[in-house]
C-alpha cells in the first residue's frame, strides 16, 4: 500500500473522533450584558526593577452594591497564574515597585479617604504610611528608595505652614464643610468643576515622604502656594506626570507656569522643576502650549516629555521631544511622524524612545532612535496601553485589547511579530462567548477623501438575511473607534441584539493624520456630517442590511451629531442620543473647559456663523424618535443640554424618552445604572427596529 495512503487511512479515526469531539462541544453563546460584569478588567501593570515579575489593578464588578473593587495582583514576567496580593471592599490601585524591590506602594481608600499604603513585595499585610486630611494619592519612589512622592488636593492659604499645622487647618476646614447646613458655594473664578465633581477650591499639591525600612516620616508640601502642581484637567495626564531626577535632588512635574484667572481657557502646561533642598522652583520648558509626561533617561542625561505646539488646542498632535540635560539642546523626534504620541517609554541603554501613537483605527508602538534615523515600526493591532521594557531591552510589555477581547497583559519580544499573553484571566469567560469579527471598509467621504468604518455584524450570522442597521458615532470629536474593548459603549454587545453595527472614523478621528483631525473644527455639521452619511450609504448598500430599519446612536459629540441628524435627515427610524451638545450658546456658558468649546466652536462674541451648526436652529425640522440621556453631574455637557432637547421633542409631539442619573456625569459607570442604560437603550432601539 501506498505509505501516504496509508498515513491517511490511519488519521480517518481520529479526524472521525475530532469531529464528534467539536459536535459535543457546547455551542457558543451570544454576549449579553451581565457578561460585563463578570469579566475582570486589568490596568496599571508594573515590571519589577529586576524584570522578574509584574503587580498589576484587577477590578471586579460588586452589582449588590452597584460599584466595583480594586485588588493587587501579581504574576511572573514570562505568564503564568496570578497570585493576589490585597484584599478589599473598597480600591487598591496605582502600584508601584520600590528600588530594592522589597516593598509595593500604593493608593486605597479601604479606610474612606485615599491614603498611601505599602505592603511586603514577597507576600504579607498591608500597613498605612499616610493620614493626609486631604487624601494621598499616585505615589512615585524615589531613585534611592527613601522618598516617595504623591499627589493631594489641599487648601492652599495653609501650605506654607509646616505639616501638622496646615493638615489640622486643612481637616478643620473640611469637617466644618461636612457639618454644616449651608450647602452654598461662593465662586470668583472659572474652572470651579471638572467632568463630574467640584474643586471646592482646593489645589492639587505635590508632597513628598520619607521612607524608612516599612515606615513612613512625616510628609512635606514641595509647591506650596496658590497654583495646582498637576494638570488641572486629566484630558493632559498620560500617566504619572511628575518624577525624580536621576540623582533624586528635584521633582519635575506638569503645571501651569503661573496661577492665572486664563486656566479655564488656557492649554498652557509647562514642565517645571522643584528643588527638594532649597525649594525653589525653575521652569523646564517654556511652550506655549501643553507639555507633559516627563521621564528621565535610565543614565540620566536627558529629559523625554511630550509637547503641542498650538496653544488653545487640546487635541493638537503630541510630538515627542527631549531635552539634553549637559547642553540644554532640546529636538522633537517625531516630527516627521503624522500621528500623536499617547505613551513613550525608554529603551535602557537611553540610546532610543518607544512610543505608542494611533494608526488607522490600532494602535502603534514605534522605536525612535535618537541618533537621527527614521522611527521604526515595533508592532501594528488593537488597542496598546501601558507601555513597559524589560531592564535588559529583550521585551516590551503592554496591556492589549481589541473590539473582540478586554485588555490583557502580553509581552513582546523586540524584533519578534507575535505577542505572548502574560495574563489571561478572561480567557475562560470570552471561550464560550459568539462574537464577530470586526471588518473594514474605506468609503468615499466628502471631497473623496477616504474614511475607515468598521462593520460588525450579528453573531451567528446568515448571509441570507437582512439585518437592522445602526450607525454608531463617536465622541470626541477628535477621538476614534478603535479596535479596542468598551464597557460603555460595546459594539459587540449591540450587534448581539441582532443588528448590523456601522462603527465610522469621520473627520476629526485621530490616526488617519492630523489634518484629518483637524478638519472638524469649526466644522461640526459640514465635512464629518457629509462624511458619515457617505458611510451610512455604503453601510445600507450592503446585502445583509436592511434599509428601512436602520437607526443611530451616540454620546457626547455622537450625541451632539444624534442632535444634528434630527433636523438635517430622516433616515433613521430612531436615536439614541446621550450627553449631546444642542445649544451652542448654553453649552458656552455652562461647560467646564473653555478652551475645547473656543477652538472647536468658536466665541459667541468673535466668532462669525457661531450657531451656524448648532442643532438648536434646525429644531421645526425634527421628526424622528429620540431617547435623550443626560446625567446630572456632567458638567462637560451640562444636563441642560438634554433637557432643552426632550423639550423640544415633546413640545413638537415627536416620540421621546428622557433617561437622567443624578449620580452619574458624562459616562454611566455604576453597574446596575449600566444595566438600566442598556436595556433602555436596546428596548427603544428593538421598539423601532425588529419587526
Amino acid at each position: 500500500m501506498n505509505p501516504l495512503r496509508r498515513a491517511a487511512l490511519l488519521l480517518l479515526p481520529l479526524a472521525a473522533l475530532a469531529a464528534r469531539a467539536e459536535d459535543a462541544a457546547p455551542p457558543k453563546r451570544d454576549l449579553e450584558i451581565e457578561d460585563l460584569f463578570r469579566l475582570h478588567r486589568l490596568s496599571d501593570p508594573q515590571l519589577s526593577p529586576d524584570g522578574r515579575r509584574f503587580v498589576f489593578v484587577q477590578t471586579d464588578t460588586v452589582k449588590a452594591a452597584n460599584g466595583t473593587e480594586s485588588s493587587l495582583w501579581s504574576v511572573p514576567a514570562e505568564g503564568g497564574a496570578p497570585r493576589r496580593m490585597t484584599r478589599t471592599s473598597k480600591h487598591d490601585s496605582h502600584p508601584r515597585w520600590s528600588p530594592d524591590l522589597r516593598w509595593i506602594v500604593f493608593q486605597s481608600d479601604r479606610d474612606g479617604t485615599d491614603q498611601l499604603w505599602a505592603i511586603p513585595a514577597a507576600g504579607g499585610e498591608s500597613f498605612k504610611l499616610t493620614s493626609v486630611s486631604t487624601g494621598a494619592g499616585e505615589p512615585v519612589w524615589s531613585p534611592d528608595g527613601t522618598h516617595i512622592a504623591f499627589a493631594s488636593s489641599v487648601c492652599a492659604e495653609f501650605s506654607d505652614k509646616p505639616f501638622a499645622r496646615s493638615n489640622a487647618l486643612n481637616r478643620e476646614r473640611l469637617d466644618a464643610r461636612e457639618r454644616s447646613k449651608v450647602k452654598a458655594r461662593i465662586l470668583t473664578e472659572l474652572h470651579y468643576r471638572h467632568w463630574s465633581a467640584w474643586t471646592d477650591g482646593l489645589t492639587r499639591h505635590l508632597f513628598i515622604v520619607p521612607f524608612y525600612d516599612g515606615a513612613a516620616g512625616e510628609p512635606r508640601d514641595v509647591t506650596p502656594g496658590p497654583r495646582d502642581a498637576l494638570p488641572i484637567s486629566s484630558t493632559f495626564e498620560a500617566g504619572d506626570e511628575f518624577a525624580f531626577t536621576v540623582e533624586g535632588r528635584s521633582l519635575v512635574h506638569t503645571a501651569e507656569p503661573l496661577p492665572t484667572r486664563e486656566e479655564a481657557w488656557s492649554t498652557n502646561l509647562d514642565i517645571l522643576a522643584e528643588d527638594l533642598k532649597s525649594g525653589k522652583t525653575s521652569a523646564v520648558t517654556t511652550n506655549r502650549a501643553a507639555d507633559g509626561l516627563p521621564r528621565f533617561s535610565p543614565d540620566g542625561h536627558l529629559l523625554a516629555y511630550r509637547a503641542q505646539a498650538r496653544p488653545g488646542f487640546e487635541s493638537d498632535r503630541w510630538e515627542l521631544w527631549t531635552l539634553d540635560l549637559r547642553s540644554g539642546a532640546r529636538r522633537s523626534l517625531t516630527a516627521g511622524v503624522d500621528s500623536t504620541v499617547e505613551d513613550l517609554a525608554w529603551a535602557p541603554d537611553s540610546k532610543s524612545v518607544f512610543v505608542v501613537v494611533p494608526d488607522h483605527a490600532a494602535s502603534t508602538i514605534l522605536s525612535v532612535p535618537l541618533d537621527g534615523k527614521a522611527p521604526t515600526r515595533i508592532w501594528t493591532g488593537g488597542s496598546v496601553q501601558s507601555l513597559g521594557v524589560a531592564p535588559d531591552g529583550t521585551w516590551i510589555y503592554f496591556m492589549h485589547g481589541a473590539l473582540t477581547a478586554p485588555a490583557e497583559l502580553v509581552r513582546l519580544r523586540v524584533g519578534a511579530n507575535q505577542v505572548e499573553p502574560v495574563t489571561r484571566v478572561n480567557a475562560q469567560l470570552l471561550s464560550g462567548l459568539a462574537m464577530s469579527a470586526p471588518e473594514s471598509m474605506t468609503v468615499a467621504g466628502d471631497g473623496g477623501t477616504p474614511v475607515q468604518m468598521w462593520i460588525i455584524k450579528p453573531p451567528h450570522f446568515d448571509p441570507a438575511r437582512r439585518y437592522p442597521l445602526v450607525l454608531m458615532v463617536h465622541g470626541g470629536p477628535q477621538s476614534a473607534w478603535s479596535d479596542s474593548w468598551s464597557y460603555r459603549w460595546n459594539p459587540e454587545l449591540w450587534a448581539a441584539q441582532g443588528y448590523v453595527v456601522a462603527l465610522p472614523n469621520p473627520r476629526g478621528s485621530v490616526g488617519f493624520s492630523q489634518k484629518f483631525t483637524d478638519e472638524i473644527s469649526r466644522d461640526w455639521g459640514g465635512r464629518v456630517y457629509a462624511d458619515l452619511m457617505a458611510c451610512l450609504a455604503a453601510a445600507e448598500a450592503l446585502p445583509c442590511t436592511d434599509p428601512e430599519r436602520m437607526a443611530a446612536a451616540g454620546a457626547s459629540f455622537g450625541g451632539y451629531m444624534m442632535n444634528w441628524f434630527e433636523g438635517h435627515t430622516d433616515k433613521f427610524k430612531a436615536i439614541v442620543t446621550h450627553d449631546g451638545t444642542y445649544n451652542f450658546d448654553s453649552m458656552y456658558g455652562s461647560t467646564d473647559e473653555l478652551w475645547f468649546v473656543e477652538w472647536d466652536t468658536g466665541v459667541p462674541w468673535e466668532t462669525p456663523d457661531f450657531d451656524k451648526f448648532s442643532p438648536h436652529l434646525y429644531a421645526a425640522n425634527f421628526k424622528t424618535p429620540d431617547l435623550i440621556i443626560h446625567n446630572e453631574l456632567d458638567f462637560r455637557v451640562p444636563i441642560g443640554e438634554g433637557e432643552q432637547l426632550f423639550t423640544m421633542l415633546q413640545r413638537r409631539g415627536v416620540p421621546s424618552k428622557y433617561l437622567s442619573f443624578p449620580d452619574e456625569g458624562h459616562w454611566v459607570l455604576k453597574p446596575q445604572n449600566s444595566e438600566l442604560w442598556h436595556r433602555t437603550v436596546f428596548d427603544w432601539l428593538a421598539t423601532y427596529l425588529k419587526k
